[in-house]
């Protein structure tokens, strides 16, 4: 039986999949290798790039026209900036990969060459060398590009760019250059130099970039189709919505909460049992509690001062932000934030682990017992639950939000804290946020034996008079409350200005909006 796929290349043997071929722009791809053109790929982690690689060297290879190689540098990263010992390591995987489709030529030749022409120039030389031997024009696909730093990748993109002039009798007639960037973006420190050279200079050969973007609806709903033709397991409609609404179609996420759910979960002890959005919904939060791999290595970059000054904002809702294109750039590539405006973030998915993780320590400092804020018949006592962070935040706001990187956003953050370790004993916790919103919208769902129960909190930070912010906030609240199906909102208006004492600023009242819902207001 095959499965989704969350590890590595995908193999059709093996794995449910969308063919890689199919996620290429195959026409632009052979135009570029048909007129020597040197260009990179790139998309985020686990989106399907090593897929497509291999794929495309088995299709040019089996068409016979070009001897087509892949070869994947990320072993030479943990050498650093070791020119030396990473050319070898490039170098021994380059002779290994093109024996395996047949080619010999640089197995045994390659130790000779380096020793001939230094670490400098070997891998130019070897690939000159190769490249005059070779019957058929040599196309090269280098995979994990940007996993290489400093010295050892300057020295790697200036020797293909010293030997492009020679291609295709005495260079390969094409490159493409994989990872998660666009070589544009690399910003290399030179230890050598002490120097900062961008990978655009260091790689001005480039004639195009192309980036593999997400499953469409589509592809994700065909790919979901394979599992219920092999095992008759269907997926419900709004389970089907779910998985495309909560991913986006980000191939990883996809697969993760497919397969989480239809092998893992209680639907893998019963193939006529259909699955559920609830049963997605459960994935997800699976997934999230265990830290996957995937979801920590983005949220690891969230300590970075670029990913920092484009993520704030989007946090905290405010329409300043002090970013640059090339910050912005780079955290698209990482596929943090989606690729068209408005600028947000990717998927709910990554909406909810974002502010997960900066509260992570946070969470596991308060000391909160959930039982204190639930009734006898299971339902949430919301009104107290309020009451206790209004009381909480005034007494310790000063050194909780000090605790955040990201101090702009810390109230937000901290209520967000607050509420996560009530509601894992029972519900959850969505939420929308984005800059120019001015504001974070949150909603609870509280499950009880006869219904679920729907809360909207909606987060406003004091920026005109607290008249105008108020109304503004009831209006946007009532509007979240009516899409959301929800049966009470609160609207919190935190007042940041300096020198205003806590009395002025504590309140708690209940307002009605233009539309004639009630909304409780809170002022901290």
């Amino acid at each position: 039986m095959r499965f989704f796929n969350t590890s590595g290349p995908v193999v059709a043997a093996d794995h449910y999949c969308i063919p890689p071929l199919e996620r290429l722009n195959l026409n632009e791809i052979r135009r570029l290798i048909r007129d020597k053109r040197y260009f990179v790929m790139h998309a985020p982690r686990q989106t399907g790039k090593t897929s497509g690689l291999l794929a495309l060297r088995d299709l040019l290879n089996a068409e016979g026209d070009y001897r087509c190689v892949y070869v994947n540098v990320e072993g030479g990263q943990a050498l650093r900036e070791d020119v030396e010992r990473v050319t070898r390591t490039i170098l021994t995987e380059l002779a290994s990969r093109a024996r395996s489709i047949g080619d010999d030529f640089l197995f045994e030749g390659w130790p000779i060459i380096f020793v001939e022409s230094g670490p400098g120039a070997a891998l130019r030389e070897a690939l000159t060398r190769w490249a005059e031997a070779s019957p058929k024009p040599l196309v090269l696909l280098i995979d994990e590009i940007d996993a290489l730093i400093g010295d050892a990748l300057l020295s790697v993109l200036r020797q293909l760019r010293a030997g492009y002039d020679r291609r295709p009798e005495s260079f390969p007639q094409s490159v493409i250059l994989c990872g998660v960037r666009d070589v544009r973006d690399y910003r290399i420190r030179s230890s050598s130099t002490n120097a900062i050279i961008t990978g655009g200079s260091a790689f001005n050969i480039k004639a195009r970039s192309l980036r593999l973007g997400d499953f469409s609806r589509d592809e994700v709903i065909a790919l979901l189709a394979q599992h219920t033709e092999e095992t008759g397991q269907v997926f419900t409609p709004a389970a089907l919505e779910t998985i495309w609404t909560q991913t986006q179609g980000q191939p990883w996420l996809v697969n993760a909460l497919a397969d989480e759910t239809c092998f893992y979960g209680e639907a893998a002890e019963d193939r006529s049992r259909p699955i559920t959005a609830a049963d997605i919904l459960d994935a997800r939060e699976q997934l999230i509690l265990r830290r996957e791999t995937h979801l920590d290595q983005l949220t690891d970059k969230l300590q970075e001062e670029r990913v920092r000054r484009v993520v704030e904002p989007l946090l905290s809702g405010t329409e300043q932000s002090a970013f640059s294109t090339r910050d912005l750039e780079y955290v698209r590539d990482l596929g943090l934030v989606a690729q068209d405006t408005p600028l947000r973030i990717a998927n709910p998915i990554y909406s909810e682990v974002v502010p997960r993780e900066l509260t992570y320590a946070t969470q596991a400092g308060l000391v909160q017992d959930p039982a204190w804020y639930v009734h006898a018949d299971g339902s949430l006592d919301v009104e107290k639950l309020m009451a206790a962070f209004q009381t909480f935040f005034r007494e310790h706001s000063e050194h909780w939000v000090g605790r955040f990187q990201y101090r702009e956003a810390g109230p937000q953050l901290l209520l967000q804290a607050f509420l996560q370790r009530i509601v894992n004993s029972g519900g959850r916790i969505e939420r929308e946020y984005g800059l120019g919103h001015m504001r974070t919208d949150l909603l609870m769902i509280w499950p009880q034996a006869e219904r679920t129960r729907k809360f909207v909190i909606e987060c406003k930070i004091l920026h005109k008079s607290l008249k105008r912010t108020i109304a503004e906030g009831l209006e946007k609240t009532a509007e979240y409350i009516d899409r959301c199906d929800a049966e009470k909102g609160h609207l919190v208006i935190f007042d940041r200005r300096k020198g205003k004492r806590w009395k002025d600023k504590i309140f708690h009242c209940r307002r009605t909006s233009n539309s004639g819902v009630e909304i409780d207001v809170w002022g901290m």
